[in-house]
């Protein structure tokens, strides 16, 4: 796992603010996992966003990151990460890297993390924060991230954190037998959150909530 930021780096009102993100935003909205809840209150979400909005760091919502993406809110990020169930020893794929702080929040978590950004300036500023926090178990890639990263499969978990319309089918490929990816589907403005199951080779679907992600582009989801 992770050799990542111990104690999280910032001001003791980035400490209050994380704490209260944490009791308030995930805590209170039903994610139980102590390991995702421990991860979350640690890692300094405040370095992954422009110095001009940290002090919106912790807040309630989704923040821009340049290029038209954007961090995720932290619910989200704890909810879906949850959803995967990571004990410890996996292999994590993550499909759209954005500022890197969901790969940061698997890093702690997971054995190895294979993370792809389809936009290389944020790729670079991805990889550039996360080695400048100490991640040695995170890798980055700029690549179209519905082609997976066929070389590191498979993966016992994915988790993609762009909207399509449907599940990539390399990504179901790359999936190890027994693994879980957890995917936002649906159209361009409003999605649900699957959890896909590889189960003999098949897919066994939930759906747990509705959520609202920037578009997954690449061959095997929207053109742009």
């Amino acid at each position: 796992m992770s050799s990542g930021p111990d104690p999280a780096p910032g001001s003791p009102r980035f400490a209050r603010e994380r704490e209260r993100m944490v009791e308030e935003q995930l805590i209170a909205r039903g994610v139980t996992d102590a390991r995702v809840i421990e991860a979350m209150r640690r890692l300094p979400r405040h370095l992954f966003v422009d110095e001009a909005l940290r002090d919106r760091a912790y807040g309630d919502h989704p923040l821009p990151i340049g290029e038209g993406q954007t961090i995720s809110q932290p619910f989200i990020v704890g909810r879906m990460t949850e959803l995967l169930r990571l004990t410890g020893r996996e292999k994590v794929l993550e499909v759209g890297t954005g500022c890197g702080y969901q790969a940061a929040v698997l890093a702690e978590l997971a054995a190895r993390v294979c993370t792809i950004e389809r936009l290389p300036r944020l790729a670079t500023r991805a990889r550039e924060t996360l080695e400048g926090l100490g991640y040695r178990n995170v890798w980055v890639r700029a690549a179209n991230g519905t082609l997976g990263w066929p070389d590191e499969a498979p993966f016992d978990r994915i988790l993609v954190a762009a909207g399509g319309p449907t599940v990539p089918p390399p990504l179901f490929e790359q999936l190890a037998e027994g693994g879980r990816m957890v995917i936002p589907v649906g159209d361009a403005a409003n999605q649900v959150l699957q959890v896909i199951d590889k189960v003999q080779g098949g897919k066994r679907v939930t759906e747990d909530s509705g959520c609202v992600f920037v578009k997954l582009v690449g061959k095997y989801a929207w053109e742009s």
